[in-house]
């Protein structure tokens, strides 16, 4: 147990909510067999079920495909007019297809096309080989980079989530690298969005986005990706992400029983993040949170505030019941620099636990010369004398 040089100063403010684990704040009852939802912005886990239990991630792998695609861009290695040949093998992939054929060289820019609209397991084939030489080689890049990216209940077997013993994701991990690409390749995440492709016109029935929120324009949220996922043994999934003003949501759902049903569900989850949560800014960057008394300082208090400031998430209906304390010593001992970790702002909302954020001070408060010292340890000792006769 840490030792406290000072009495703990707790300040209660009339504020709302930090952001924090929610699902036990409100929850929803998820028909799919594994579920998870989380706010981008703030951090916060609005649901989660099963989310660590790896299962077949179908087409939805082909996530890491791409993610792998976007870093070699990002890397130089390739652009998007780097041409690949198309092997046999690729040519020979069943499923979803892009409809390549040996004789053609299709481009980065087409192929990152065919894999999210047409869900081209032919495509996926292309990439790996031409980044690794064989898939089998690409597979193993990927769980590699799987394990950098602390995707810690995923293996991959190939690039693109056909049925294979050992190829398996967790929602969460589905869920964390969508985020990943999400805020790491924002330019190339547009293409999520995109509605139809159809290479050299030659898709029979499947050159629409399966996903089934692209477009829905219902007015108060955008659907803008990711990736559906179907065979037999995994159901239906989707990754999907979905935006309302600052806000973004990114939700994996796996184990659905039809279409039908990963569409309905897709629509009800984005519609309860929204509706159930709002977000709000607490603390603005530079705002002070409290003034801290200083002990034998320059000056007698010196300004906490947060590094980035605070947004806050607010579940509905618990706007009166959340409590934040301002927590620190009292007094604090100089000399403090400005950005030193002095206090927390710890936040606490019925059901949901409690988080917290560092509190730093706003400027330096120098240490006190001789007669500042011998001043402020005299009023020390006649406050304590204070006290004691009081008590």
């Amino acid at each position: 147990m840490r030792a406290r040089l000072f009495p703990i100063l707790s300040i209660i403010l009339a504020v709302l909510a930090l952001p924090v684990r929610a699902q036990d704040a409100i929850s929803f009852d998820t028909n799919a067999r594994a579920a998870w939802v989380y706010d981008v912005a703030t951090g916060t886990v609005l649901m989660e079920k099963n989310a660590d239990e790896p299962l077949p991630p179908a087409s939805m792998s082909k996530l890491m495909t791409l993610n792998m695609l976007f870093e070699a861009l990002h890397d130089g290695r390739v652009t998007m007019d780097t041409a690949f040949p198309v092997s046999v093998k690729a040519w020979k992939m069943g499923g979803s297809k892009m409809f390549v054929e040996p004789a053609d060289r299709p481009t980065v820019e087409e192929l990152i096309h065919g894999i999210i609209i047409n869900s081209g397991n032919d495509a996926c084939v292309v990439v790996a080989e031409g980044l690794a030489g064989t898939e089998e080689a690409f597979a193993r890049q990927m769980n590699e980079r799987a394990t950098q990216l602390g995707l810690t209940n995923s293996h991959f077997v190939n690039a693109s989530g056909w049925p294979a013993p050992g190829h398996e994701m967790s929602v969460h991990d589905l869920g964390m690298l969508a985020t990943h690409m999400i805020e790491d390749f924002p330019e190339l995440y547009e293409n999520f969005a995109l509605t139809e492709y159809n290479y050299k016109n030659r898709v029979p029935s499947n050159a629409n986005n399966r996903n089934p929120l692209l477009g829905l324009g219902n007015g108060e949220w955008t659907a803008d990706g990711l990736k559906t996922g179907h065979t037999e043994e995994a159901g239906y999934g989707l990754v999907g992400s979905a935006v309302q003003g600052d806000r973004r949501i990114v939700f994996v759902l796996a184990g659905l029983p039809s279409d039908s049903a990963r569409a309905q569900e897709a629509e009800q989850i984005a519609n309860w993040a929204f509706r159930q949560f709002t977000m709000k800014t607490l603390v603005p960057k530079g705002e002070t949170v409290a003034q801290a008394p200083v002990w034998l300082g320059t000056s007698g208090r010196v300004a906490l505030t947060t590094r980035e400031g605070v947004r806050v998430l607010i579940p509905a209906g618990q706007q009166e019941s959340v409590t934040a304390e301002a927590v620190y010593r009292s007094p604090l001992p100089a000399p403090i620099a400005a950005g030193d970790h002095l206090g927390d702002l710890v936040v606490t909302i019925p059901g949901a636990g409690e988080a917290k954020t560092p509190l730093i001070a706003a400027s330096d408060v120098p240490e006190a010369g001789f007669l500042g010292r011998m001043k402020g340890a005299a009023m020390r000792l006649g406050q304590r004398a204070m006290d004691a006769a009081g008590s």
